[in-house]
């Protein structure tokens, strides 16, 4: 069994869902639960989701890791257990909530678990202050919210809502909430900024310091600063195929950015955006020019510094042997 969880979620008016909340998620979950589950469900085989009445909800209680099911019997929301037997592309809401619920609970990281179609699973939601919403059923609870003499608060409409709402990993900052989704990897030590974003399946290993963006499918390592309004090109947003990654003890300066990856120790200075057909110049530490070649044959090296020449415009790569070190006292999140 590759992964399974039981959720409180909310649906439509038609039944449908809209979102899952898992408390507890397991990877690899012990074959002696699988079992047990078999036993009480009837469970089949493959990946399976299956809708909890109060009986089932008892007999999971049964089993240590589902104690806290209990709480959810006679729940106003229902009620679900999703088994995933393999890493295969979601099929359902609840499927892709699991997935997405796996990374910011650290279990898996970015770029590891089988996504793909997830944005044509996931159904637009209007995310209130009175929970998820079907955007076709906003207006009646709008006007009923003005009937009652206050406003419905609606904070977005998107298809993914905020990690927060649903995990809050353990020694992180986040400043701004809603500037990161659900299904981001925040590792220990890290701050993200009120400028910060992280996109799912995304993340930083920590400890970094996050004030610009992290795109889906981008990893930054430890110890690496992202300045602020510095980005990362993800697969969605032009990146293509490459998964852009930036190595340990990198700093992207502010209003920086790179669309290639990066290895370890690297700079890219202030308002300086690298594409994988930037022209660069080599010059190494004795400033002699070693030739020209487009960023995309330097992806994944490391201790480089990446200026433009002030004089000329030309951007050059020169050696850089000092790694950037972060200020230790900003990943103190305890």
């Amino acid at each position: 069994m590759f992964s399974l969880a039981f959720g409180v979620g909310t649906k439509n008016s038609d039944g449908a869902w809209l979102e899952i909340y898992y408390p507890r998620p397991l990877l690899h979950p012990d074959q002696s639960i699988v079992d047990h589950l078999s036993t009480i469900l009837d469970y089949p085989e493959g990946n399976y989701v299956i809708d909890l009445n109060d009986d089932m909800i008892d007999k999971l209680g049964e089993i240590t890791e589902f104690e806290g099911i209990v709480e959810l019997k006679e729940s106003s929301k229902p009620v679900v257990l999703t088994l995933l037997e393999r890493d295969s592309s979601p099929k359902s809401i609840p499927e892709a909530y699991l997935k997405l619920h796996l990374l910011s609970h650290r279990l898996v990281k970015p770029n590891t678990l089988n996504l793909e179609g997830i944005f044509g699973i996931l159904p637009n939601v209007a995310w209130t202050d009175i929970g998820a919403v079907d955007p076709k059923e906003l207006g009646i609870l709008q006007l009923k919210a003005r009937a009652a003499g206050r406003v419905l608060e609606v904070s977005s409409v998107d298809k993914f809502p905020k990690m927060t709402n649903y995990v809050v990993p353990s020694g992180v900052r986040i400043a701004h909430s809603a500037r990161v989704r659900l299904g981001a990897y925040l590792g220990e030590g890290t701050t993200v900024m009120h400028e910060g974003f992280v996109n799912f399946n995304a993340g930083a290993l920590g400890p970094n310091m996050v004030e610009g963006r992290i795109s889906q499918g981008v990893i930054i390592k430890s110890g690496t600063d992202l300045g602020g309004s510095a980005s990362t090109a993800g697969t969605l947003s032009g990146g293509g195929n490459t998964l852009i990654s930036i190595g340990q003890d990198c700093l992207i300066s502010a209003n920086a950015g790179t669309g290639i990856p990066l290895g370890d120790r690297c700079t890219i200075e202030a308002g300086l955006y690298i594409t994988p057909g930037t022209i660069v110049q080599l010059i190494d530490e004795h400033k002699n020019k070693l030739g020209i070649v487009k960023a995309r044959d330097l992806a994944g090296q490391s201790d480089m510094l990446f200026i433009r020449n002030s004089q000329s415009g030309i951007v050059e790569c020169r050696s850089n042997l000092k790694a950037i070190e972060l200020n230790e006292m900003l990943h103190t999140n305890n």
